[in-house]
């Protein structure tokens, strides 16, 4: 049986600098707080614990004092930054330069222009989407389809951002939504702010995703960005299965297989790919010691 990890799947470039920027202060210190979940990933966040990280959230921060603590890859809010000093806690910041740079943009143009709609096309809640919220003082629409873009009023300017790892296809839908509905009256700029690094996992990933008879997407179940890349193998391959771990996958899936693809989201760790190659490579070995007996 053929057995392939994906080249191309794995942590992203602010994830794997958030992750070295934890383990070099843990190696210095041994002991470190990080402000939500370092990486969506249950079993990444396990191995870290382990070293000394600890997950706090923003209630947390009000007993902390005097100590260290990291931001991870989705940013933060200004209130973070002013909560954190006045606590007197030291921030590591491993906010993405991308994510980072949307922010400034999205910042500079809420000042700019104080009677545009500020509109972010992106996930409710998600960690990312309420850091860009903060830098409009939470006056920001934040839109997750076509329906909420229908939403929106056309008479008066918009000005459109995207969380950095959303899809780039639902994005062209609702500027082509806005852009047919705007009034004459009004204007409508529009700004594509997602990460190619990410949005380019979606035509790679299904190309994989076809050239094999079964794929194990290997991801956290907290992952966005994981639930998207998924559904991109169902799509072009029917025999998918979303793993968290090895002792998830089932010997049966692999019944009448000839090669299995393993792939996974940008907060997926390439050991753990590499850990369910081994399992699957142990019930294929038992699979033909049983046949020989």
């Amino acid at each position: 049986m053929l057995i392939e990890i994906d080249n191309g799947s794995g942590f992203c470039f602010g994830v794997t600098t958030a992750i070295r920027k934890a383990e070099e202060e843990l190696g210095k210190s041994g002991s470190l707080y990080c402000l939500g979940d370092i990486v969506h990933n249950g079993r990444e966040c396990e191995r870290l614990r382990k070293m000394g990280l600890e997950t706090v959230d923003h209630s947390d921060m009000e007993t902390l004092r005097d100590t260290k603590m990291l931001l991870r890859a989705h940013g933060e809010p200004p209130q973070t930054y002013e909560k954190a000093h006045a606590q007197g806690i030291t921030l590591i910041d491993a906010t993405c330069p991308v994510v980072l740079n949307l922010q400034k943009r999205i910042r500079k143009d809420y000042i700019s222009f104080p009677n545009s709609q500020i509109v972010i096309y992106g996930k409710n809640g998600h960690a990312e989407v309420i850091g860009l919220v903060g830098q409009t003082d939470g006056h920001a629409i934040v839109i997750e389809n076509i329906e909420d873009a229908e939403r929106l009023d056309f008479t008066r300017d918009i000005r459109l951002y995207s969380q950095t790892t959303k899809s780039l296809d639902g994005f062209r839908e609702v500027v082509g939504l806005i852009s047919s509905n705007i009034s004459g009256a009004a204007t409508f700029v529009y700004f594509d702010t997602i990460c190619r690094q990410v949005a380019n996992r979606m035509p790679n990933i299904r190309l994989f995703a076809e050239k094999h008879d079964l794929i194990l997407f290997v991801c956290g179940k907290k992952s966005s960005n994981g639930k998207v890349l998924y559904n991109e193998c169902r799509k072009v391959n029917a025999k998918t299965y979303m793993v968290d771990n090895p002792s998830e996958i089932e010997p049966e899936w692999l019944s009448n297989v000839d090669s299995v693809g393993i792939c996974g989201a940008t907060s997926t760790p390439k050991w753990l790919m590499e850990a369910c190659r081994e399992k699957v490579e142990e019930y294929v070995a038992e699979d033909n010691v049983s046949q020989s007996k």
